[in-house]
């Protein structure tokens, strides 16, 4: 009872000498396993190994009335195949503003990075960043001639 009464009002201190070694290393390693991150929220995401929430994504798919019925596969693929975009675009942006000599990435290096990638410019083509400018292009027939 004096046990209970001390690790009810707090004073787990003393409670934690009165455990045998074994049990501090073990509820040492839970708590720095705790502590390090996770891969993921849900156990479907952790076993799909994806960052996007799978649940979540699967909860939006059944909110947003896009079918009857969703299978238990759809919101995986969907959240595996969002995922992969988003490493994309923002490996292709970071790269710009690498280039750019930045550390942050804005959206105009978002925009650089899909404008310059063939196949994300053509699933985005109808897409407008807001404060993302456009590439630089210069016509040739507007420059001045060499000859004359």
């Amino acid at each position: 009872r004096d046990r209970y009464q001390r690790r009810v009002h707090g004073d787990l201190g003393s409670a934690k000498q009165n455990m045998p070694a074994k049990v501090k290393s073990q509820a040492k390693g839970k708590a720095e396993k705790a502590s390090k991150g996770k891969t993921g929220g849900s156990k479907r995401t952790k076993k799909a190994g994806l960052t996007f929430p799978v649940a979540r994504t699967g909860s939006l798919l059944k909110s947003g009335r896009y079918a009857t019925r969703v299978g238990k596969g759809a919101p995986v693929y969907l959240a595996a195949v969002m995922e992969y975009l988003c490493a994309e675009m923002l490996e292709l942006a970071g790269n710009a503003a690498r280039d750019n000599k930045k550390k942050r990435i804005n959206p105009r290096f978002l925009t650089l990075a899909i404008r310059n990638d063939e196949e994300l410019n053509k699933l985005l083509s109808g897409v407008t960043i807001s404060s993302g400018g456009v590439l630089p292009n210069i016509q040739q027939v507007l420059l001045k001639k060499k000859g004359k």
